[in-house]
């Protein structure tokens, strides 16, 4: 199993999380790439661990909101997302390349990664952007998504994720970051979340219902409260539990 975590989120002289901390714990990073979060020192300072772990590096890409943190959706024309993206992606394996390493996979962010989910517009740009920069970089989206389905549909790899410190609803998906049960905070219900992900492959929704969740990465948030004391508390569990784990990328 590989677990990842949004890590250089924070701006200028701005932290949020504690990215180093992370980046011992995890095996994916999704680096924000200056657009809903992160700069270019970040970037770099971010990229330069990661190589230095042998943790792999994605692009976490985002709308054009850093006062947003782009968790605020954005109707984009096509062609203007699908350039956004793919400037987005030039940015972060710039700052890769210079450490040895190269961006692994790409991953939405916030109302990006929820719009792609569902809208056939912003998940195709989505796609356009990857195939026109590296067809072989994997997507990191929702199981079932409209993105899954359109990236599979264009011979990309799709590698499903799932969230162990988010509430779901009984449909499978997110619960919305505004509604109660948005956010799991206790570290041992992360933990339980993530093991329960892993071996049983399912995930219990707000409601007590369990929902099938076949995934290949699971994520943990770096700006949840306790974003730390989880991932220690997860990666423990899944070890424990017999869980092998290693970057899909």
């Amino acid at each position: 199993m590989d677990l990842n975590a949004d890590l250089g989120e924070g701006f200028g002289i701005w932290r949020l999380g504690d990215d180093e901390a992370l980046l011992g714990l995890i095996t994916s990073a999704n680096v924000a790439c200056g657009f809903h979060g992160g700069d270019p020192s970040t970037m770099r300072r971010v990229c330069a661990e990661a190589a230095r772990r042998g943790v792999a590096v994605g692009a976490q890409v985002g709308y054009r909101d850093l006062a947003g943190f782009g968790r605020r959706h954005i109707a984009y024309d096509f062609a203007e997302l699908r350039d956004e993206v793919i400037y987005q992606l030039g940015a972060l394996d710039a700052f890769c390349r210079a450490f040895r390493t190269r961006v692994r996979y790409l991953k939405p962010h916030g109302a990006l990664y929820h719009a792609a989910s569902r809208d056939e517009s912003q998940a195709a740009a989505l796609v356009a952007a990857v195939n026109e920069y590296d067809d072989q970089l994997p997507l990191l989206c929702a199981p079932g998504s409209v993105l899954a389905q359109l990236a599979v549909g264009a011979g990309l790899r799709v590698v499903a994720e799932g969230f162990a410190d988010r509430g779901y609803l009984p449909n499978g998906t997110l619960v919305p970051r505004n509604a109660p049960g948005a956010l799991v905070t206790d570290p041992e219900q992360v933990a339980e979340r993530a093991v329960r992900m892993a071996t049983e492959r399912t995930v219990v929704a707000v409601d007590g219902s369990v929902v099938p969740c076949q995934v290949e990465s699971i994520c943990l948030h770096g700006d949840s409260p306790g974003a730390v004391a989880s991932a220690e508390m997860v990666r423990a569990a899944l070890i424990d539990a017999g869980v092998a784990l290693s970057p899909f990328a």
